[in-house]
């Protein structure tokens, strides 16, 4: 009877554990590594998602401020891009596949674009 109890209280105690790693792999939200080598800081602001690069070429510049969720693991909304400042403004989608982060912006209707592979710091 002991060993009953003591493998449901572990089997609760591991599933429970990778539950929790899985979501937190799973988040949008933290430091990701750009391909540059810059880190880029994402997080939730007034339900919607910010990111702007918190170390090396650009430090300071903000990306995106308010993209919205528009599907499980997809935003859209304007975006910056660090090479032009604030000149132009892209339409920007942002996919989060497990521990990376798929950053593309286009303009003129999808003539230019650029994109992004970020991982998970």
């Amino acid at each position: 009877m002991k060993k009953q109890i003591f493998l449901a209280v572990a089997t609760a105690v591991l599933t429970t554990g990778l539950a929790a790693g899985s979501a937190y792999a799973a988040s949008p939200y933290g430091t990701w590594k750009r391909p540059n080598g810059s880190l880029a800081k994402v997080w939730k602001c007034g339900g919607k998602m910010c990111a702007k690069v918190v170390s090396g070429k650009n430090n300071g510049f903000v990306m995106f401020r308010g993209i919205s969720k528009t599907g499980s693991n997809t935003w859209k909304g304007d975006m910056k891009h660090p090479k032009m400042g604030n000149l132009f403004t892209f339409n920007g989608t942002v996919r989060l596949k497990g521990k990376l982060l798929a950053v593309k912006g286009c303009m003129i209707g999808g003539a230019m674009c650029d994109a992004e592979t970020w991982r998970k710091k």
